[in-house]
């Protein structure tokens, strides 16, 4: 009989808790569905942020990193920092919530941090395109070709035939004098987009400026 009444007990608890979390999760739902809507409206923008506030879970990472966009949206990029930080750390695998911290950090001009964020991503998943892009193109603007050559080269060998990649993987080989591999690019460059402007200028730079 004691037995049975465990049985029971525990029975009634599970459903007891289920019932409650299925509610918690309606309350999340409807106040992530305002939040859009509130999003949508520039005149109560604000509200956005409201009512994920009054639903919140610092457990909860869609809530955090849902609030490090809203306050990046709002220009309080510190308070979005928090937000996309407590995100990252609940999945730190997690490349949105990385790539969505960049953008508050980006504001702030923290560059450092930006590219120890990109680097972390490319830990787990160096065939990241976009991300080795951002990277190269932040070594290249340092100045560090041979450091940006290679994040541009494993574009190129995983997309041979895109503009973006070609164009500045080519800037690199030039500015590492390898002319005759900047050539090349340059030209492969111009029959993705004929008559490009920087292509062209790398082609007259390899000229002599003729």
């Amino acid at each position: 009989m004691e037995f049975l009444k465990r049985l029971f007990f525990g029975c009634t608890l599970m459903i007891f808790c289920v019932a409650a979390h299925t509610q918690d999760m309606a309350k999340v739902q409807e106040a992530f569905k305002l939040s859009y809507q509130f999003e949508a409206d520039t005149v109560n923008s604000d509200q956005a942020i409201t009512m994920l506030e009054n639903v919140y879970s610092e457990a909860s990472y869609e809530i955090n990193l849902r609030l490090g966009w809203l306050y990046y949206q709002a220009g309080q990029y510190n308070r979005s920092i928090q937000y996309y930080t407590k995100a990252v750390n609940l999945m730190p695998y997690s490349e949105e919530a990385k790539l969505g911290l960049i953008y508050p950090k980006s504001a702030l001009a923290q560059w450092d941090d930006m590219l120890d964020l990109y680097k972390q991503i490319l830990v787990n998943n160096p065939g990241n395109t976009y991300v080795n892009y951002q990277v190269g193109l932040i070594y290249y603007n340092k100045k560090q070709y041979d450091k940006a050559y290679t994040h541009f080269k494993r574009i190129v060998d995983l997309y041979p035939f895109s503009y973006d990649g070609l164009l500045m993987y080519a800037w690199t080989n030039l500015q590492l004098g390898k002319s005759r591999e900047a050539k090349v690019l340059f030209s492969k460059v111009l029959m993705l987009s004929p008559d490009d402007a920087s292509a062209l200028d790398g082609l007259k730079a390899l000229n002599g400026g003729n």
